[in-house]
């Protein structure tokens, strides 16, 4: 069964939008795609970060990975990845199971640039075995704070 509380946030702001429940998890990238039948890019994967005191959920194409660089660039400092605890806390998700809808704290929600290339994403469901189809403006529309360029996709990896 999905979160009650994505359900409810759902049904109170896009109704529109299912939310899909699979039996196998959806806890990677990996897993979640074989389960939704995509390309691992297309899964839409929430990250809890703090940048200095600035902390904010990041949602970024599903094989992109975070370049330090970039980050130090646009936020001023280097990331770091909340550890499961503290992302449960302030999400009220589980780690593998994060999403940018009906969070447990008002957070600022960035969503990456590596998004742009797909025409719909899939964010978890806010559990290990749910997903949401949206595309990224229209998931930007209803979450997200601004737009970030802080990941590099596998074609852009130093050496590729």
């Amino acid at each position: 069964m999905g979160s009650p509380r994505v359900q409810a946030w759902l049904a109170a702001n896009a109704p529109d939008l299912r939310l899909i429940e699979v039996e196998q998890s959806t806890a990677t990238v990996a897993e979640a795609a074989a389960a939704l039948g995509v390309e691992p890019g297309r899964i839409a994967k929430s990250l809890a970060i703090r940048v200095g005191d600035l902390v904010f959920l990041l949602v970024t194409c599903g094989d992109a990975r975070l370049d330090n660089q970039k980050c130090k660039h646009e936020l001023g400092a280097r990331p770091r990845m909340l550890g499961p605890e503290e992302t449960l806390e302030l999400t009220g998700h589980p780690v593998g199971g994060v999403c940018p809808f009906a969070l447990a704290t008002p957070l600022p929600v960035y969503l990456d640039r590596s998004l742009d290339g797909f025409d719909l994403v899939y964010p978890a469901g806010g559990t290990l075995k749910s997903s949401v189809e949206v595309s990224p403006q229209r998931l930007f529309d209803l979450v997200g704070t601004r737009w970030v360029d802080l990941y590099r996709l596998p074609e852009e990896a130093p050496g590729a």
